[in-house]
């Protein structure tokens, strides 16, 4: 399923074939380094680069006797480059070449993260500056609380998704680095020119200081922006999810015509595409942990680590690129039901204007906590059914006494909750101008 959503760049990346073409890279630009400082004959390294090439099913061919992957790579590349390929691996540890291809890896699929969230800042941008005064009531604890718009609560989005932008490219960042330090990062057997060479053509930054491996706060950095950005998407889907309640039915993702919603009840059209990317965040999320837990290694590296990462570093790229392309899918044909947000903001008969009663009576001199009396007072009989709010505030003994009639009416002009809704998406948006 994810493959049909998720971008074919983004499979690519991890597919078996181009891990080895990565490694094949990183191995045949040491050996140009060693050539550049007079260490391996030039023409070797040339022949390297011409001639290594590598067969999938050769190398775990070679694996079954070897029990080592890096090392069947290594029999395999020099099965076709021949005598020159004693100069490949010169002086590295597995890891040197592992940890820097795994770092292009990982920073290239970063970029398409980068870029499907992206493009969800830009569809809730549109949608937001669309129902920008699309009224709709606020709900605290599930229960009608005072009004919105509906375009607020898509720049609340926007505003996260831009910082787990930030997180994301902070996260590329550090992500981007590899490590050709030997055995245990002294460079013994190894110059740190050849480092800042192989790290220089592949885009990347040395590691500053490492061990045998580049160290795994940064794996953990990448795992934890991506599980951020995972509990947004699903923060987004579990309120469409309740919008899209029977009983609320304010929003709706997009029923396609032949779509079918249940095998049972032919009238369905469930929210399937929220609850799908529910699921997929707490898939993200898991391997947050794992990735924490990889930072501490015994001295200066063990395996633990390695088994982990085979797992959670391809899953859990092409999971998020999958929940992004969907939410943004979902976000761009989400059906927006303006007459229902209406008539399920005056379902509570207007209770959503109790706050503006409370501060007008403050204002004339009672105490809050009379105030707040009266006004639960006047709430409690609409909740009992006895009548509508501005009835029974009419209606009651104690108002007349700080509002009149004019003044009460007054309350319940919508505009009042709405009049800085310009002012919030000018910060919200800033400069960017309307979508």
């Amino acid at each position: 399923m994810l493959e049909r959503y998720s971008r074919p760049e983004m499979r690519e990346i991890w597919t078996e074939n181009n891990k080895y073409q990565t490694w094949l890279e990183v191995e045949i630009l040491a050996a140009e380094a060693w050539a550049e400082l007079g260490v391996v004959p030039r023409e070797a390294a040339r022949e390297i680069r011409e001639k290594a090439a590598f067969e999938e099913k050769r190398i775990l061919e070679i694996e079954e006797e070897t029990r080592h992957d890096v090392i069947a790579f290594l029999t395999n590349v020099a099965e076709y480059v021949g005598p020159a390929a004693r100069y490949l691996h010169w002086g590295l540890t597995s890891s040197d070449m592992l940890d820097t291809a795994q770092a292009v890896r990982m920073r290239d699929s970063m970029n398409i993260i980068i870029e499907d969230v992206k493009q969800v800042i830009e569809t809730l941008k549109k949608r937001a500056y669309e129902h920008k005064d699309t009224v709709m009531i606020g709900r605290s604890h599930g229960i009608h609380a005072e009004p919105i718009t509906f375009g607020l609560k898509l720049a609340i989005w926007y505003d996260e998704m831009k910082r787990n932008l930030r997180r994301l490219e902070s996260a590329r960042e550090t992500i981007a680095t590899g490590k050709i330090s030997g055995a245990v990062g002294t460079f013994a057997n190894v110059d740190p020119r050849v480092e800042e060479y192989v790290c220089k053509k592949l885009g990347l930054k040395p590691a500053p200081v490492s061990n045998q491996i580049v160290q795994r706060d940064r794996y953990a950095e990448v795992f934890t922006a991506l599980a951020i950005v995972s509990s947004t998407v699903e923060k987004i889907a579990t309120e469409i999810r309740h919008l899209q309640r029977t009983e609320v039915l304010e929003v709706e993702e997009f029923f396609r015509k032949g779509q079918k919603g249940s095998s049972a009840m032919p009238h369905k059209r469930n929210p399937i595409l929220s609850e799908n990317l529910c699921g997929l965040a707490r898939t993200v999320r898991s391997y947050c942990v794992p990735a924490l837990e990889n930072v501490p290694l015994w001295h200066e590296r063990d395996i633990s680590h390695s088994s982990v990462e085979r797992f959670i570093c391809p899953d859990g790229f092409i999971t998020a690129d999958f929940m992004l392309a969907r939410l943004n899918g979902l976000l761009a044909k989400l059906v927006v039901y303006p007459e229902n947000m209406k008539s399920n903001l005056n379902m509570l008969k207007g209770l959503i204007f109790s706050q503006q009663v409370l501060l007008e009576l403050t204002q004339r001199g009672v105490s809050r906590e009379d105030s707040y009396r009266i006004v639960q007072r006047c709430a409690m009989d609409v909740w009992a059914g006895k009548g509508t709010f501005k009835e029974i505030l009419l209606a009651d003994p104690d108002l007349p006494k700080y509002l009149s009639r004019e003044e009460i009416e007054k309350i319940f002009d919508i505009s009042y909750h709405l009049k800085h809704v310009d002012t919030i998406f000018k910060r919200v948006f800033k400069a960017e101008g309307a979508g």
